[in-house]
């Protein structure tokens, strides 16, 4: 079984207009597809950049997060994107008002990294 390849990355909003606006005209994704269900009470949007195709589904009555910065429970921790310098990142989010953290390095590899936020608080990271 080869299991190397990420089809999609799947994730919940509750606000149809913010979560389009962060990922599609503030982070750059192309919009692909998009789907009202009314049998499923959702609208479920695909978007893509490169190779990475976001699977998002609006959910208005969806169950908050628990509250970052406590990301340790079962389940998907965050989203990592690569970038190429995360001090440029930082200064664009901060023109787009997009919420982070501050710039960190990682432990293990000694690049430059930080958090930041999609509008449901779902914690993202950029890391060189």
């Amino acid at each position: 079984m080869k299991l190397d390849t990420v089809h999609h990355i799947a994730i919940i909003g509750r606000n149809y207009e913010k979560t389009r606006e962060f990922y599609v005209d503030k982070l750059g994704f192309h919009p692909l597809d998009e789907h009202i269900r009314p049998e499923k009470k959702d609208i479920l949007f695909n978007v893509q950049k490169g190779h990475l195709i976001l699977e998002i589904f609006i959910k208005e009555d969806a169950p908050l997060r628990p509250a970052y910065p406590h990301p340790e429970h079962t389940g998907l921790r965050h989203l990592a994107f690569k970038v190429e310098d995360v001090e440029a990142c930082l200064a664009e989010f901060d023109q787009l008002a997009i919420p982070h953290q501050g710039l960190r390095v990682d432990d293990f590899d000694g690049k430059k990294m930080a958090f930041f936020f999609d509008p449901d608080g779902l914690p993202l990271e950029i890391h060189e």
